[in-house]
């Protein structure tokens, strides 16, 4: 592997670790667009990367740092049954995903992320 590949992953991983230490985003937000623009993955390889990255509870140090400040503790009954979700869930959005053309997959992540940006800015 190229040392310049290296860098980029552990760039990509770092930003990703730190958005989602700020933000509580990281995989689609930030990985997924990084690995299209800087290795030239195509949309289904950086989400399915993304993906694989996610397989470990990467977040749970991030998570548990937020839980225990006691300011406003994590629910974690509530994420549980969220997790559970987000599994079945997964399950069939990477069938529909491995269904659809690359290129209007990727301006579907566009728009998603504008649209989500947009409400984001406007919102109270």
């Amino acid at each position: 592997m190229d040392l310049s590949i290296i860098i980029i992953l552990i760039i990509v991983g770092l930003l990703a670790g730190v958005f989602s230490g700020m933000f509580g985003v990281g995989g689609g937000v930030i990985m997924v667009p990084l690995m299209i623009f800087a290795l030239g993955y195509t949309q289904h390889e950086a989400q399915g990367t993304s993906l694989a990255v996610l397989a470990v509870p990467v977040t749970f140090l991030a998570a548990y740092t937020y839980h225990k400040t006691g300011e406003n503790p994590i629910n974690f009954k509530y994420a549980l049954i969220i997790a559970s979700c987000f599994v079945l869930g997964g399950y069939f959005g990477t069938k529909i995903a491995i269904s659809i053309n690359e290129t209007l997959l990727r301006k579907v992540f566009s728009i998603l992320l504008v649209l989500v940006a947009i409400k984001m800015f406007f919102s109270k």
